[in-house]
Parts: C-alpha cells; sequence; structure tokens
C-alpha cells in the first residue's frame, strides 16, 4: 500500500466518525506513539514545548488546541504526516488540471 493510498484509509475511516470522535482517536493515538518510545508526559511537555497540564488534558480529554497539536506531533516526529492533510486533488489528465485551476476561487461566495 502506497503512503497516499494509507493516509486516504485513514481519512475514509475518520469519515465514519465526528469530530469529538476523530479527537478521541487522536489522543489515544498520541498517547500510543508516546508509550512506545516509553516517553513519560514529562519528557514529551520539554520535547514539545507544550506543559504537562495540557498535554494530560489532551490525552484523558481530548482538548488541545491545534498549535499544541501539531507541536506534540512535531516532538513525536510525525509532522510530515499532518503536513500532507488537505492536499488538492490529484488531477487525472491535463483537462483536469486545467479545469482545478480556472475553478478555484480566490474567495468564499457562499
Amino acid at each position: 500500500m502506497s503512503y497516499i493510498n494509507y493516509i486516504l484509509a485513514i481519512i475514509m475511516e475518520f469519515s465514519l466518525y465526528t469530530s469529538p470522535e476523530i479527537a478521541v482517536i487522536l489522543a489515544n493515538r498520541l498517547k500510543e506513539l508516546r508509550l512506545s518510545k516509553k516517553w513519560k508526559r514529562t519528557t514529551l511537555a520539554k520535547r514539545s514545548g507544550v506543559s504537562v497540564a495540557s498535554l494530560i488534558r489532551f490525552e484523558q480529554k481530548a482538548l488541545v488546541s491545534l498549535e499544541n497539536f501539531l507541536k506534540l506531533v512535531n516532538a513525536l516526529g510525525r509532522l510530515d504526516e499532518i503536513e500532507r492533510l488537505l492536499l488538492p486533488s490529484v488531477a487525472k489528465s491535463i483537462d483536469e488540471l486545467e479545469q482545478q485551476v480556472a475553478n478555484t476561487p480566490k474567495r468564499g461566495s457562499v
């Protein structure tokens, strides 16, 4: 399975969940990553620049700011996976590419 297919599978899996459910899944995955490195919460907090209290709140209640989430993911060496989210769809032909460029608005209309 290619990396892109792996990311798409994750996105498809997430489409069945609500935002709070996804937050819980991500909090659990982050905790599992921390534990797989045998890091204490204090270790991840120091390496990420996020307070221990914020880390505990995320791991237990799935509440975290986007900035702190990115800091935590970066400290765990997985920020590249986040950077790949929300990329534009890949055009399958020159016509599709031209249509994507032509149809991309500069601002919202609704």
